[in-house]
């Protein structure tokens, strides 16, 4: 058999396309070993043909552009071509591909988000077997990757020649899609030796037409009447004529969720509630914070959801204990309803009284259903499946709660070590419940949010999960693989509008060296797991895949922090672009009298004589036990703990005194000992800049401005390039980065090469020369939202700033020289939502309190109860709750109608 490859593709000197692929004269998969293609000036075509065994083919490949201008290996986009022909059928195959072309905005059409819930294929229907007969003759086989297929459409192709249709709507020929989303069938011309033109089509199987014609010129297929011969015509990209699909979400915590069943918190079960709602709406999406354990202390500090004891364990709070079983006893069944006729009253998360009723119960259900979980098949395939975390994690957790603690260094020194399979799975151990119980709790969490991932899709609702760019300290993954992460760093945040001090999250950095030794393994089984539940994924500040805010382990705000990784400068260029370099004047804090009665008013003096010591005239160093932040953290402490009733004044100094710490100009580069440097974040607003003289600001500035705008742009670019693939192409989820903040102009061009949607805010534009972004500028691929949860609501923000509240009235809303109402009425909640719903962006979403408040019946009565989190606090309890029942939300029948109306008009319901 005749195996003939064949694309056109117009390259550039130095370039050529090779063809790699299963097959060991297409190199077995081994680019270097890939069958060359020859061009055919006069067709424009590469080409190549092999002699076959006449056996069974089935081959696999893709086509590569190797560059040896710099040795570059670029492999097409997509999945594996692959392709089978039957024993004996052909005597040549033919085929005709068309290159795929990377960083092309429908490409993520292919991901999960479609192909498994927007346009999932029922099954049974259009999966009719590809046509074999008449193989004697010349043979085509049309295939053409099209996810973009509603639930109960099919394609077709309609054309010139007779087995085509004759361009005859109603004979027109459907594909199959078994191989979804990729559509095929073979077609025995009836006149190959002519050209033949045909288009694909949109079928409608119930009323037997074609809806919608692809736009454009006829494709045209060569004539090619060669017998015995199958010609794989691989087309790319139906022709939309309706424009590009766009479609909107709804975003929530599952904490948040209220429903009558719960138990004062959202749980699993729960969110089969939202996605009804969705529906209804006409939203595709459902969008939630992340869900992973985060008991560490069984206190209100376990609330922030970005601080997770495992990546792969779920949190207990989302356990619905009424779907294990109901309470044998009736006594427990009784508690457990009062509980929840009290929590469920309540307008927040209570989430201490909340976690304690859940593992009360919780214990309850395990011994009292433990003897059929551990003989459950499922259970045992569960627990086969997912063993490398499951088990530490039951460890981990049963040893927390033994020992009191979550920090593992301080567990007795034989518990250190994380345990071996035996250890832990032993069910006739005296100890195994201590363990057992976890493994009831992941094992229920996992089916019941598995029951809920699989209604979204059979409903045609995205479920995006939230992947946090950081790691718990405190945690299983810290435990275990402690060789992965820089636990003597801090991650964090830069100054931004959140905090102007910067945030610090206390996690460890990643060891990016140590990860990519395996290929980042860990990151890879971390989105894979992620992928059992979610078909998008919002990746928390992807700017960390570039470069990470890190902060020295002494240090308690953000401020002093740096970029890891960077390009330090050498105290060298210090010197030679200052004209003086003095390390104790540019390094160490800089503290004068005068300073001190800023800061500290009438108690400078008394700061003075505790905290420091003279350095020279009205000049002062801190002493030697409060020369960090940490340090001063640990003085304050003791300090609060027993003059509780002095705590504002206690305060007010401890944040002073960290402020003179904050006072440098240059931060040392971890082990350099001074030899290399890092300008200070924000140093112009420092007293140490402004007391220099005129021309040392500038040049400093000069350096500043280079240092964090121009020095590290294409050393980030490639930090981005080399770490995201792995996180990217880990699964086929749609992948949606948070790409707020302080962002590298590097940022959006590698986002946009691996596919991978940004982030737009009204508040927060990308552009810092202006004030407010506007939806309409927003790229396609990208989702816009008037919010985070990080963020007020629209309501909210509207009633902080008056002024900055009535130019956004005139400059974006349109009302110039009206009076910005003083509330934001439903009507100008609902002009803003306008906006985003009409933007070119793939993706709107937005959060449930901003779609409410265009309802003046339904929205929450004040504003200022609704925002998730407050960044600046970091003493903030995440307890924001839904005010009202998703059960009454379904009944708002009004609301729902038109809101569903809404999606109608800006096209983000329809499918075309």
């Amino acid at each position: 058999m005749l195996l003939q490859f064949t694309i056109p593709f117009r390259t550039d000197w130095g370039q050529r396309l090779v063809v790699c692929g299963n097959l060991p004269e297409l190199g077995s998969w081994q680019a270097g070993q890939a069958l060359p293609l020859h061009y055919q000036p006069d067709t424009g075509i590469w080409t190549s043909t092999l002699t076959l065994p006449d056996t069974e083919l089935n081959l696999e490949y893709k086509y590569l552009l190797l560059d040896e201008r710099d040795g570059g290996t670029h492999w097409e986009w997509g999945a594996n071509r692959q392709e089978v022909v039957a024993e004996g059928q052909f005597q040549q195959v033919i085929l005709e591909d068309f290159w795929r072309a990377p960083a092309q905005p429908e490409n993520e059409l292919h991901t999960a988000a479609f192909t498994r819930a927007l346009m999932r294929r029922p099954g049974g229907a259009g999966q009719q077997p590809r046509s074999t007969a008449r193989v004697a003759h010349s043979v085509v086989r049309f295939q053409l990757p099209a996810p973009r297929v509603d639930t109960n459409h099919q394609l077709c192709v309609l054309g010139s020649d007779a087995a085509l249709g004759n361009w005859e709507e109603r004979k027109a020929v459907v594909l199959s899609d078994r191989d979804y989303p990729t559509w095929c069938v073979d077609v025995a011309l009836e006149d190959a030796a002519r050209p033949v033109y045909y288009k694909y089509g949109i079928w409608d199987a119930a009323a037997r037409k074609i809806i919608h014609l692809e736009e454009g010129d006829n494709r045209v297929l060569l004539p090619g009447a060669h017998k015995h011969t199958l010609r794989v015509r691989h087309d790319e990209h139906f022709r939309y004529p309706t424009g590009p699909w766009r479609g909107a979400g709804v975003a929530l915590p599952v904490f948040a969720l209220r429903s009558r069943s719960g138990l004062g918190v959202g749980e699993f079960t729960d969110i089969q509630l939202l996605v009804d709602w969705a529906k209804l709406t006409g939203l595709k999406m459902v969008q939630i914070l992340p869900i992973n354990d985060t008991t560490a202390t069984h206190t209100w500090v376990d609330s922030y959801p970005y601080a997770a004891i495992s990546v792969f364990a779920l949190h207990p709070m989302y356990l619905s204990l009424d779907a294990i079983a109901p309470l044998a006893d009736a006594a427990h069944q009784q508690e457990l309803q009062q509980l929840r006729e009290e929590l469920n009253q309540r307008d927040f998360v209570d989430y201490e009284p909340v976690m304690q009723a859940k593992w009360k119960f919780a214990r309850l259900l395990y011994q009292q259903e433990k003897a059929a979980f551990l003989a459950s098949p499922d259970f045992r395939q569960f627990l086969a499946e997912q063993q490398s975390w499951l088990v530490p994690y039951a460890a981990f957790s049963a040893w927390r709660d033994r020992f009191g603690t979550a920090d593992f260094e301080q567990w007795p020194a034989e518990f250190r070590t994380p345990p071996t399979y035996e250890q832990i799975i032993n069910f006739d151990s005296p100890e195994f419940d201590e363990y057992g119980l976890h493994l009831f709790t992941q094992f229920h969490l996992d089916q019941q949010l598995r029951t809920a991932v699989e209604y979204a899709r059979y409903h045609g609702v995205v479920l995006k999960g939230d992947l946090p760019i950081g790691i718990y300290r405190h945690s299983v993954d810290a435990w275990t693989q402690p060789e992965l992460y820089h636990m003597d760093r801090q991650a964090g945040a830069p100054p931004d509008d959140f905090s102007v001090t910067g945030q610090n999250w206390r996690f460890p950095t990643y060891n990016w060296q140590r990860m990519a030794e395996d290929g980042y393994a860990w990151w890879r089984q971390r989105l894979t797991h992620l992928s059992r539940y979610f078909d998008a994924l919002r990746i928390d500040h992807i700017l960390g895949f570039f470069r990470i805010w890190e902060i020295q382990g002494d240090s308690v705000e953000g401020l002093l922090g740096r970029f890891a990784p960077a390009l330090p400068l050498h105290r060298d260029e210090v010197r030679a672009r200052l004209g003086w370099f003095d390390y104790p004047r540019l390094c160490e804090p800089y503290i004068r009298w005068h300073m001190l009665r800023d800061i500290f008013g009438g108690e400078a003096d008394a700061v003075r004589q505790e905290f420091l010591e003279e350095s020279g005239y009205e000049a002062f160093r801190f002493q030697d036990h409060v020369r960090t932040q940490r340090q001063i953290e640990a003085v304050f402490e003791e300090k609060l703990r027993t003059r509780p009733e002095q705590a504002e004044a206690l305060r007010r100094v401890r944040d002073g005194l960290y402020r003179l710490v904050n006072e440098v100009l240059f931060l040392e580069e971890h082990g350099t000992y001074g030899q290399y440097l890092h300008p200070r974040i924000k140093l112009q607003h420092t007293y140490s800049f402004r007391e220099l003289d005129e021309e040392t600001r500038h040049r400093l500035w000069d350096v500043y401005l280079d240092f964090f705008y121009r020095r590290h742009e294409d050393f980030w670019r490639r930090q981005g390039l080399v770490k995201l693939p792995a996180v990217r192409y880990a699964t086929d989820m749609l992948i949606c980065g948070e790409d707020l903040g302080m962002v590298p102009e590097s940022v959006p061009g590698v986002m946009k090469a691996l596919g991978i949607l940004g982030l737009n805010i009204q508040r927060m534009p990308a552009d810092p020369k202006t004030e407010f972004g506007h939806p309409d500028s927003a790229p396609y691929l990208s989702v816009v939202s008037p919010g985070s949860h990080d963020m007020s609501t629209v309501r909210g923000w509207w009633e902080e700033d008056r002024a900055k509240t009535q130019r956004f009235f005139e400059q974006v809303l349109g009302h110039w020289g009206e009076q910005a109402p003083h509330f934001c009425e439903p009507w100008v909640a609902q002009e803003l939502l306008v906006q985003h719903l009409y933007s070119p962006a793939m993706w709107a979403v937005f959060p449930i309190q901003d779609l409410l408040a265009i309802d003046a019946d339904l929205r929450r009565e004040n504003p200022q109860e609704e925002q998730i989190n407050v960044p600046a606090n970091p003493q903030h309890f995440w307890k924001y709750r839904l005010h009202l029942p998703l059960e009454q939300l379904l009944e708002a029948s009004v609301f729902n109608a038109h809101l569903h109306h809404m999606m109608v008009a800006s096209g983000r319901e329809q499918v075309y």
